[in-house]
């Protein structure tokens, strides 16, 4: 049977998250129409990094930085969204922030997507860090060590988000590849 037009029902709701389901699919999505904005910020052939603890992972994750939209001011844009969590989380600032289109990470169990922007134009203000108590180790990454990097932070134990293959593609694709140790 087909489940594209099963009625959508709401099995639980919080603050931020849904979760749901359409005829078979179970899934979760993000409450109040808030999306995401997720920034490669480059700087002098470098590209700036932020590493966190996840509670759903059990540990700490290595990402490129992001934040929601809306979930300040709901009336602000993607591009000021994108340039205040990249200052929060890392304390560098944009001169600039371009979008590189809307994507969807997980769909087979998300209806989350966010915007890619990139960053440029980065003036370090501050230590970053985050708010509260996000405690988020920023990194500074030259873009031709970052294969090795990532794959140290791998065998560290610290869990790799997927949208880090935005910059690791190309060695990915390559004819000689890419190995990341498991």
């Amino acid at each position: 049977m087909n489940d594209h037009h099963a009625p959508e029902e709401v099995v639980w709701e919080g603050r931020f998250i849904a979760a749901k389901k359409r005829g078979k699919w179970e899934y979760v999505s993000r409450t109040r129409g808030i999306t995401a904005a997720v920034i490669v910020a480059i700087d002098d052939d470098a590209v700036i990094l932020v590493e966190q603890y996840r509670v759903p992972l059990g540990k700490y994750c290595l990402e490129l930085p992001a934040g929601l939209v809306g979930d300040h001011d709901e009336g602000e844009s993607v591009e000021v969204s994108a340039a205040r969590e990249l200052e929060e989380e890392t304390g560098y600032r944009p001169a600039h922030i371009e979008s590189l289109g809307y994507f969807h990470s997980s769909p087979g169990m998300v209806s989350e997507g966010f915007t890619l922007v990139r960053a440029t134009g980065l003036t370090r203000v501050g230590d970053g860090g985050g708010e509260g108590d996000e405690d988020i180790t920023v990194h500074r990454v030259a873009l031709a060590e970052l294969t090795a990097f990532v794959t140290e932070r791998r065998a560290a134990g610290i869990a790799i988000d997927v949208k880090l293959l935005t910059l690791l593609g190309p060695a990915l694709l390559s004819s000689g590849g890419v190995e990341v140790a498991l």
